[in-house]
């Protein structure tokens, strides 16, 4: 081969590797001096915003608010700014939002009540629902494992004598589910000054409920011993899931996402009285009932004598004599149909001619 040609093969080669060297090191210069640019400072404070949407009566907790830059010539006075002495998160836990607040909004002064302010409960509520308070055991209460904000069931537990002898029947039912608790005693929150969650045993819980549940509530601590069953966060999602599925939540069309997800959301927050379930004491023991005891036979027979007897006296009282049988006599024994011809009453055996 030409030696001037073998040069001259190698000279490219040195300057291709040169020139591929020198377009790398620039690239990868101009990729430095991007990285390396300096981060761009909000100017203004910050104030208090919201994380997530809080509709009307929605308990304030750690997860709903954090402070946020706003550019300064848009603060204005009603705003909770940090490092005021009203912009405290951990005196802010635990009141109430009082008009709805979209997420990333700002928090201004007039749309939170605090537990020691006029109209508190009221604010907690959800439109349309009641506040209604049930006393409570450490047993029925979760001995202080259920706190303001969680959901919880209402199961009824009552003994149900019937008309005979033996024992009673001993049965336990959930009469409502997912009914949200307001408050435990006269507290609207779990946490102590420091921001720590206090477990406390109490003696009432009050409870969100609709106007009928409410007042099944009422009746339901007349009748038997009532206690609470905390739920689990996961249950609303599969009871939503399993109440579109079965076509007791039906979304219109045209709806949007952001509709669907608030109506759908209204929805699974209800408390409900429908599918209770409940358990009697033969479920439990082999030693116990599982039906309301009946009225033995002799007790039977005692009350047709009374209404015969009910029957006899109604029957002197409107013609003012005795009843007579189908043939003038004595009244009939067995069954009958008693026929009354103006101030005649008439008895006549069932199956006579």
């Amino acid at each position: 081969m030409d030696v001037k040609k073998v040069a001259l093969l190698v000279g490219a080669l040195v300057i291709a590797v040169v020139t591929a060297i020198m377009a790398k090191n620039m690239f990868a210069g101009a990729g430095a001096d991007q990285a390396n640019a300096a981060p761009v400072v909000p100017a203004g404070p910050k104030v208090l915003v919201a994380r997530k949407a809080l509709p009307v009566g929605t308990i304030i907790d750690a997860e709903s608010l954090a402070f946020q830059a706003w550019p300064k010539e848009l603060v204005q006075n009603a705003y909770y700014t940090e490092g005021a002495p009203e912009a405290d998160v951990q005196k802010l836990l635990g009141t109430v939002v009082r008009n709805p607040i979209t997420a990333g909004q700002p928090l201004t002064k007039g749309t939170l009540v605090g537990p020691n302010d006029r109209g508190f409960l009221a604010a907690a509520l959800g439109p349309g629902m009641r506040a209604v308070t049930v006393p409570v055991n450490d047993s029925g209460g979760n001995a202080g494992f259920i706190f303001p904000g969680d959901r919880v069931d209402m199961v009824l537990t009552q003994d149900v004598a019937g008309g005979g002898d033996g024992p009673p029947l001993k049965v336990s039912e959930t009469i409502i589910r997912n009914l949200r608790v307001l408050a435990t005693d006269q507290r609207f929150d779990s946490k102590d000054e420091e921001g720590k969650t206090v477990v406390k045993k109490f003696n009432t819980v009050t409870l969100e409920a609709t106007p009928r549940i409410a007042e099944k509530i009422m009746v339901a601590q007349s009748l038997g011993t009532l206690n609470l069953s905390l739920r689990s966060i996961a249950d609303n999602t599969a009871e939503l899931e399993r109440a579109v599925a079965s076509g007791e939540v039906k979304v219109p069309a045209g709806t949007n996402p952001a509709e669907e997800r608030q109506m759908l959301l209204a929805v699974a927050n209800r408390p409900a009285d429908n599918n209770t379930t409940y358990v009697t004491g033969g479920d439990v023991s082999r030693f116990q009932r599982r039906s309301v005891p009946a009225k033995t036979k002799d007790a039977a027979e005692a009350a047709g004598d009374q209404m015969t007897k009910f029957a006899s006296a109604f029957g002197r009282a409107i013609t003012g004599k005795d009843t007579e049988g189908a043939d003038g006599g004595a009244s009939v024994s067995g069954p009958s149909v008693r026929v009354a011809r103006g101030n005649k009453v008439t008895v006549v055996p069932v199956g006579a001619r």
